[in-house]
C-alpha cells in the first residue's frame, strides 16, 4: 500500500511539474512530509524530504525534456545561458539562506509570487524587455492553434536576470521553475510551451548537482526514491502529452493557479511555520 501511494505522488507530481516546467517539488516535498506523520514514515524530515524529491526531479527532467525534444519545443540556448546566471544565483541564495529571518522573507516573497501570479493576467498588455534584434536572440514560433510568437532577449540581460530568479529560488528552496517560467513569459514573450519546455531542460542538471550535495549529506531515502523514480518517469510523459495537447491560454491559467498556491503556502510558512 505505501508502495502504490509512493508512485502515485510521483505520477501527480511529475505529470503537473512536466506540464507547467515546475519540476514537481511543489508537490512531492509537502507529500512527504505529511506522510512523515503517519506510522512508518517518521523517519522523514525536511532535509529528508527535500533531497529526495531533487533526486527525484532528476528522471522528470530527463524524462520531460526527451519527450519535449520530440515536439522541438526546447530552446537549448536560452536554457544554457539562463543557466549561466540562476545555478550561481541559487548557489548563493542557499548560501545567504543561514543569514536571513525566514519567516518574514517567506511572508514577503509569498505575496510577490501571488504579485507575479496577478501580473499573468495583464500578459498580452505587457511589452517584452526592448533588446536590439542584431545582437540579441530571436525566435519564433507557432503553437498548436496556429498563433504564431516572436519572442526574444538580450544574452547578458537574460543571464542577470536568471541569476537573480536562482538566488531568490535559493534562499527558498521552491524550485527554479516557479520563479523562471513566468519570468521567461512575462519578461521575453516567451511562448508558454516553449517557456516549460526549456525550463523542465533547466531543472535536469540543476536537480543533478543539487542531489550530489544531498546524497553526500545523507539526505536521500533510497526507499523512497525507489517507489517515487517509476511514478515520476511515467507522469513527465503524462505532463509532457497534455501540454501538447492544451492551448497556451490554459497553460498559463494553470501556471497562474500553482503559482497562487505556492503564494499561499508560503505566507502560511511564514506565519506559522
Amino acid at each position: 500500500m505505501e508502495w502504490i501511494l509512493l508512485v502515485l505522488v510521483g505520477v501527480a507530481a511529475s505529470s503537473l511539474g512536466s506540464l507547467i516546467g515546475l519540476g514537481g517539488g511543489i508537490i512531492v516535498v509537502p507529500s512527504l512530509l505529511y506522510l512523515a506523520t503517519l506510522s512508518g514514515f517518521g523517519h522523514i524530515t525536511p532535509q529528508v524530504a527535500v533531497g529526495t524529491s531533487l533526486f527525484t526531479m532528476i528522471f522528470t527532467g530527463l524524462s520531460s525534456t526527451l519527450a519535449y525534444m520530440k515536439f522541438k519545443l526546447v530552446d537549448y540556448k536560452a536554457g544554457l545561458i539562463f543557466l549561466i546566471g540562476s545555478g550561481p544565483g541559487s548557489i548563493l541564495g542557499a548560501w545567504v539562506t543561514e543569514a536571513l529571518n525566514l519567516k518574514s522573507f517567506n511572508i514577503f516573497f509569498g505575496i510577490f509570487i501571488l504579485l507575479v501570479s496577478v501580473v499573468l493576467f495583464l500578459k498580452d498588455k505587457l511589452k517584452p524587455i526592448p533588446y536590439r534584434k542584431d545582437k540579441g536572440i530571436v525566435r519564433s514560433f507557432t503553437d498548436n492553434t496556429g498563433k504564431t510568437f516572436e519572442y526574444g532577449f538580450n544574452p547578458v540581460m537574460g543571464a542577470f536576470i536568471a541569476f537573480v530568479v536562482g538566488f531568490l529560488s535559493g534562499i527558498l528552496g521552491v524550485g527554479g521553475g516557479s520563479l523562471m517560467v513566468p519570468t521567461m513569459i512575462l519578461l521575453f514573450f516567451f511562448p508558454p510551451h516553449v517557456a516549460t519546455a526549456t525550463s523542465m531542460f533547466m531543472i535536469l542538471p540543476t536537480s543533478i548537482l543539487s542531489s550530489i550535495t544531498h546524497i553526500s549529506l545523507g539526505n536521500v531515502d533510497w526507499y523512497l526514491a525507489l517507489a517515487l523514480v517509476p511514478g515520476a518517469w511515467m507522469g513527465a510523459k503524462v505532463g509532457v502529452l497534455l501540454n501538447s495537447k492544451l492551448k497556451s491560454k490554459t497553460i498559463v491559467v494553470l501556471l497562474r493557479t500553482v503559482l497562487i498556491v505556492v503564494g499561499i503556502r508560503l505566507i502560511y510558512q511564514g506565519i506559522f511555520g
